[in-house]
């Protein structure tokens, strides 16, 4: 099956077959395209463009909210 690396554009094959795991880099066509993407997230250089639904937390949830809220880290979210 020929895949484009969604990091450099690199065009490559790989074989899949269904049932079994997708290769270990997937969706990139090696580790170096993987670590790459990684980095971009870490650095913030990626973001959700479209809003997440709109959820309801459970109590356990809620609990590990208000640990980090004492802690002094705030999780901006209007919902509760």
């Amino acid at each position: 099956m020929e895949h484009t690396c969604s990091m450099c554009g690199t065009a490559y094959d790989f074989v899949w077959e269904v049932g079994t795991p997708l290769p270990k880099n997937f969706p990139f066509c090696s580790a170096r395209c993987k670590a790459a993407d990684l980095s971009k997230w870490i650095n913030e250089e990626y973001a959700i463009s479209t809003p997440l639904p709109d959820t309801i937390l459970s109590e356990t949830e809620r609990e590990l909210l208000a640990e980090l809220a004492e802690l002094g880290i705030r999780i901006d979210d209007e919902r509760e």
